[in-house]
């Protein structure tokens, strides 16, 4: 009895071992596989991960220094247009009245050309002379002239400019 008892201790470390050698074997031909596998998996898992963070980063920067590219350009557009406004208006203010009497002088001929048209189309002219006996061709002069005359009042009522005034500005500060 003796020796079945030893014989069994002996068939059970045999066992044991066999067990041991088995659970190796498992752990050799699979779960070290099955982790190495895991963690290659994780690995790549990870470096995709960070990988599309780093692209979703780098996309929003770039986003952010188009808008402050943007935002740069307009802002100096911005200022040239405010910069260019003010310097018409400072040349306006100085030369507004003499465009103006350089536009009535431009028109002053046309005027004169339309004041004296219906003159040009009579093929009679009958004249009364008045108090200071004037008679002709000076008379029909005259009246052309008082007509262009009363022209510089004309304008001054319709644009408030006064072409007089500003031609003797004109004439001070031409002298300079």
């Amino acid at each position: 009895m003796q020796i079945k008892v030893i014989e069994r201790k002996q068939q059970i470390s045999v066992q044991e071992q066999e067990i041991k050698r088995r659970d190796r074997e498992l752990e050799a031909q699979v779960k070290r596989p099955a982790q190495a596998e895991k963690y290659r998996l994780e690995t790549i898992a990870e470096a995709n991960r960070q990988r599309v963070v780093l692209e979703a980063q780098a996309r929003a920067e770039a986003i952010r220094l188009k808008g402050e590219a943007e935002a740069f350009a307009i802002e100096a557009k911005a200022r040239a247009e405010a910069e260019q406004m003010a310097k018409k208006a400072e040349a306006w203010q100085d030369y507004q009245s003499a465009a103006m009497v350089d536009m009535v002088l431009e028109t002053l001929p046309k005027v004169a050309a339309e004041v004296a048209a219906p003159l040009a189309q009579t093929k009679k002219i009958v004249m009364i002379a008045g108090e200071n006996g004037e008679l002709g061709a000076s008379r029909v002069t005259g009246e052309v002239l008082d007509i262009i005359a009363k022209l510089p009042k004309a304008v001054q009522d319709l644009t408030g400019v006064d072409i007089s005034a500003a031609m003797k500005l004109a004439t001070h500060t031409g002298k300079r």
